[in-house]
């Protein structure tokens, strides 16, 4: 089982089970019962169709075990943004954390004003992958809590909290 200080994958499906993205060397931070983070920088993205691309900014990474969605911190020279994505609670192994995407996003501002993307996708996917009413109502649950939690400034949305595990990683790559 991965453990703090390991360098793991993320790796997201869609609901048919085929890969979405794979994220590569990402380092484990933090973790609880509730939430595993991890963070990364310049690290290489692979998208089914086989295209990639390297992250342009460190980016800190919340997985919860409960909730249905994860949050990526991204900290950029305005600020930290936040793109959040509905998707199933995380599963962990050796090899990577991995969870099903529903593709509903939100994309949050360093001002923490949001816009709401891939509603299209959402519905489109729900009809062509049979998700489920239970998908549909625990996917619809989620994201009024995620927005509520936008809307209140809740962990991780602050931007110390972000910078804390951000300097962690920093810390535990010069291995102080």
């Amino acid at each position: 089982m991965a453990k703090v200080g390991d360098v793991i994958q993320i790796h997201s499906f869609k609901h048919d089970k085929s890969y979405h993205r794979i994220w590569y060397k990402t380092l484990i931070v933090e973790m609880n019962d509730e939430f595993v983070v991890l963070v990364n920088e310049r690290t290489r993205v692979l998208k089914s169709d086989g295209s990639s691309w390297f992250t342009q900014e460190p980016a800190v990474c919340f997985f919860f075990s409960n909730s249905w969605y994860n949050i990526i911190c991204m900290l950029k020279n305005n600020g930290v943004s936040y793109y959040c994505n509905l998707g199933t609670p995380y599963v962990l192994d050796d090899e990577a954390i991995k969870y099903i995407d529903y593709d509903l996003d939100i994309k949050v501002y360093p001002s923490l004003q949001y816009r709401v993307l891939d509603k299209f996708e959402y519905q489109v996917n729900a009809d062509e992958m049979n998700y489920s009413d239970e998908i549909r109502e625990i996917i619809s649950y989620e994201f009024e809590n995620l927005k509520k939690r936008i809307q209140n400034k809740e962990n991780p949305f602050n931007e110390d909290y972000v910078k804390f595990y951000y300097d962690k990683y920093k810390k535990m790559m010069r291995g102080d």
